[in-house]
């Protein structure tokens, strides 16, 4: 999270821009004229939709956000285009069309539960005139942003030809270009850096059913190569993004409470946009976007995040429960994926009776670095080291005591008598051991980039505490 908070882009939104409009209020009998109900409209409000989403949600993460888009030369025109300069982003590429009505879709909300839609706008593409007016716009723009995002609601603005135009410049200047698509016809984002569909879209444009991770693997896989991507991202709702590039990787998220999924797709394609120009990983800036979007779908209508939000939802998640930090060694190479500039520690034990040994010393640990993954030894490997009289207390609870603790990001039981094998599997940068290993060889050190050794507190031992317990 430092270095997206060190860092602020310059960020290019170009798609198809639309006001969301709100009437909220409540519903206390049905319409003597008709079998309907009757709202009783207490507020309304209004926010920006469509790529005026997506660049809300890049203002509000804290970028410096450009946009392009036609409007209308009407009244929703004019109060889109205030807003957008009300809320710092730079709208003065932003053409109006004559004849044409901006597009503003209505919401009646009642007790929190969406009642009517209704839209006003064109859905024709813009005239030849406004794509010549949009490509001489980003002429001036797109060399001096850090990426670009095509934000496509299917309105008429990303046309084909201007869309494979706006790409071609990108590439000219090697400018990330990241498309959220619309339609079944994909063949206009040829060539484009990264498209952001979710499965039902992903299923209408490669006629692949995705119903399992094998037609989910075949669906991104198709759109990756026949478009020539760098990367494919599918979003699956509840179930987090799948990500396509150099391999298949399937990221799951949690989302504490679902109100509104509107807007989600807003979400992730600015946030993966804006991780991407912070120079993070594309697996980094997909894992940010996870958490930015399951902190959108708890909020009501079109939402925005905040770094801070996604900062403390993803601390809530470090401090939710204990069970989901236990890992096996194949789901915790395959999360170690998205951690790839993270200072992996990893340090192993029985950890058979917890005492405050025990905790100061993975404390230190954990100081290390910015992930301490612990290795522990299951009960048939605790028997073998230790006698058929251990462990005192079984896998399952030692496992569980472990990751409750701050400390500890992550525990990992192994059968073998060594960790070996897991360390092979972890690779971590720095492999932590008691002081008791001064002069010895340590499993791993021929793995890990560094080993650490730590004091034990004097006096504080499993062993001890079970001869004081016999004594009694």
């Amino acid at each position: 999270m430092d270095r997206l908070r060190s860092y602020q882009p310059s960020i290019l939104v170009i798609g198809d821009l639309m006001l969301d409009h709100y009437l909220w209020g409540k519903c206390e009998r049905i319409s003597p004229e008709a079998p309907v109900q009757v709202i009783d409209v207490q507020r309304e409000s209004t926010v920006l939709g469509g790529a005026g989403n997506v660049v809300n949600n890049l203002l509000s993460l804290g970028a410096k956000v450009s946009v392009l888009s036609v409007v209308g030369n009407d009244e929703n025109g004019k109060e889109l285009l205030c807003m957008l300069e009300t809320l710092g982003a730079d709208a003065k590429g932003i053409v109006k069309q004559e004849n044409r009505k901006t597009s503003k879709k209505s919401r009646v909300i009642a007790s929190h539960q969406q009642v009517v839609r209704y839209d006003s706008e064109s859905k024709d593409d813009i005239t030849k005139a406004s794509v010549d007016a949009l490509l001489s716009q980003c002429a001036s723009y797109i060399p001096n942003v850090d990426v670009v995002l095509l934000s496509d609601y299917g309105k008429g603005v990303l046309t084909t030809t201007f869309t494979s135009h706006v790409i071609e410049f990108a590439k000219k200047y090697q400018k990330p270009i990241l498309v959220d698509p619309k339609g079944e016809d994909y063949s206009k984002y040829k060539g484009a850096t990264l498209i952001t569909p979710n499965k039902k879209e992903a299923s209408l444009a490669t006629k692949i059913a995705i119903k399992d991770d094998e037609s989910l693997q075949k669906a991104g896989s198709l759109l990756k190569e026949s478009l020539g991507l760098e990367y494919a991202i599918i979003t699956l709702s509840e179930d987090g993004m799948a990500i396509f590039g150099e391999q298949f990787l399937k990221m799951p998220t949690v989302a504490r409470e679902v109100y509104d999924v509107t807007g989600a797709g807003d979400t992730v394609l600015a946030s993966i946009g804006y991780g991407l120009s912070c120079g993070l990983s594309i697996q980094e800036a997909a894992s940010f976007a996870n958490s930015a979007a399951a902190v959108v779908v708890g909020k009501l209508g079109s939402a925005t995040v905040t770094l801070d939000e996604v900062d403390a939802y993803e601390h809530s998640l470090r401090a939710a429960t204990a069970e989901s930090k236990i890992k096996t060694k194949q789901e915790m190479v395959h999360l170690l994926q998205t951690k790839k500039n993270q200072k992996i520690v990893f340090t192993n034990g029985c950890f058979d009776i917890l005492h405050v040994g025990h905790v100061k010393y993975l404390e230190v640990a954990k100081s290390f670095g910015d992930m301490l993954i612990v290795g522990l030894n299951a009960d048939d490997s605790i028997k073998r080291l230790k006698g058929e009289s251990r462990p005192i207390n079984p896998l399952e609870d030692r496992a569980y005591i472990l990751a409750s603790l701050e400390s500890v990001s992550y525990v990992v039981p192994f059968e073998e008598d060594t960790p070996f094998d897991l360390i092979s599997a972890i690779k971590p940068d720095i492999l932590v051991k008691g002081a008791d290993y001064e002069g010895k060889v340590v499993v791993g050190s021929d793995i890990a980039k560094e080993v650490r050794l730590v004091q034990f507190v004097e006096g504080k031992s499993t062993t001890k505490i079970i001869e004081r317990a016999q004594q009694k």
